[in-house]
């Protein structure tokens, strides 16, 4: 499905992370500790296929697609740390504060952050795409987004407020939390191949749903999933107190609705065609995945 794509990614991970002297080799060790210990690439990839998917080159929207990854990788760090989620394990790997200590993690976290908005800034083409690229991510993972969602989750984690809709308040944190970034995955690629806006637009509902559909089934195989495929500790969730879809809904609801908004993702790409062939499959795999 993707095969082909993750070497491109790589390459361009391992080109943006290559610093000059003036960054401590230290920090540049955990920056790569974090982002070489694999992962399904999804949201680098998805920038890719959708360039692709929109008649663009997709080398050129490597910078984005390493930039994406960069962001959700500082993300993972800072969110395994003692005053976050406090893991031991992510990837099948020590967490970053416990390979290396907590305040290595954190700088690590801002490098990876700060990094992916230079290499937008200098390698999109032309510079008022590069501007796009930049406002559409730093908008995804910012206050309104990823870190927003995450600290309405921190929130929640305290309770709800009475009367609150359980439900509508896990939607919007997940729409924010996790939502945000597959859309700007999507939406980044659109812009680089120059795609118009309606077509902007149907990447990025399709982003939402699949975005939904993604925490759904996280959630699920947060309860059903194994340590093994997983790689990192499970059934947390309720004991942090989370809110979860399975908590609300039970299993059976919960796999109802992501299959739902995936066939409503599948639908709206309709329009691309054959170009579209492997967001569709994208689709389909995040309700068939194990790990």
């Amino acid at each position: 499905m993707w095969d082909d794509l993750i070497p491109i990614v790589e390459a361009g991970l391992d080109r943006y992370l290559t610093t000059s002297a003036d960054c401590p080799r230290r920090l540049e060790e955990a920056m790569r500790y974090s982002i070489e210990a694999g992962g399904k690439r999804l949201r680098p990839v998805l920038v890719l296929m959708a360039c692709e998917a929109c008649g663009g080159n997709v080398e050129d929207a490597v910078p984005a697609a390493a930039a994406i990854e960069m962001i959700h990788t500082y993300s993972l760090i800072h969110d395994d740390l003692p005053a976050m989620d406090d893991d031991d394990l992510r990837r099948g790997r020590p967490t970053n504060h416990k390979q290396f200590d907590e305040a290595t993690a954190i700088l690590a976290g801002d490098g990876l952050l700060t990094l992916a908005f230079d290499i937008l800034a200098r390698n999109i083409q032309p510079a008022e795409v590069a501007i796009s690229c930049v406002a559409d991510l730093a908008s995804a993972a910012g206050v309104e987004g990823m870190v927003g969602g995450q600290m309405a989750d921190l929130q929640a984690e305290r309770g709800i407020e009475p009367g609150a809709d359980g439900l509508s308040v896990l939607e919007a944190i997940h729409l924010r939390k996790t939502g945000r970034l597959l859309r700007s995955s999507l939406t980044m690629g659109g812009r680089i191949a120059r795609a118009d806006d309606a077509t902007i637009e149907m990447l990025d509902h399709f982003g939402k749903c699949v975005g939904l559909a993604f925490q759904i089934a996280d959630d699920l195989l947060d309860v059903t999933g194994d340590v093994a495929r997983m790689g990192k500790g499970l059934r947390k969730d309720a004991d942090h107190g989370k809110l979860t879809y399975p908590g609300l809904l039970g299993i059976d609801e919960s796999r109802r609705r992501a299959e739902s908004l995936i066939d409503d993702a599948r639908r709206s790409i309709a329009p691309l065609g054959d170009r579209g062939h492997r967001l569709d499959a994208v689709a389909r795999f995040i309700l068939e995945r194990d790990h």
